[in-house]
């Protein structure tokens, strides 16, 4: 009968050698993971957040629009649409923007002269 053989001393050194290498791997998989969670934290927090409707640069890509629609604003601020539409009623009520047309669901927007 007997039991199993005893490894030679270069296979237990190239199991040793395997063992790190996964280890390695497995921590470097996990350092990945937690970054890419973290970055997509920061993405989503940065969707919610609109800009600062008194910045120059907005106003400046605003003004370079012909039509303003939410849907237009949530793609180019990286917004949620919730959130452009919003944006752009706060803008409309400063004055910086004027209300064209639209209905219940979408609303149509020029920039002000």
């Amino acid at each position: 009968m007997g039991g199993k053989k005893k490894p030679t001393l270069t296979q237990l050194a190239k199991a040793q050698v395997r063992r790190e290498k996964e280890a390695r791997k497995e921590a470097r998989r996990k350092r990945t993971e937690k970054e890419k969670r973290l970055s997509r934290i920061e993405l989503k927090a940065a969707r919610i957040i609109p800009p600062d409707p008194r910045d120059e640069r907005v106003i400046k890509q605003l003004r370079s629009m012909k039509v303003i629609t939410p849907y237009t604003v949530a793609s180019r601020f990286n917004l949620l649409l919730s959130v452009a539409k919003d944006f752009l009623e706060d803008l409309h009520q400063k004055g910086i923007i004027t209300y064209v047309s639209g209905g219940r669901n979408l609303k149509i927007y020029k920039p002000s002269e």
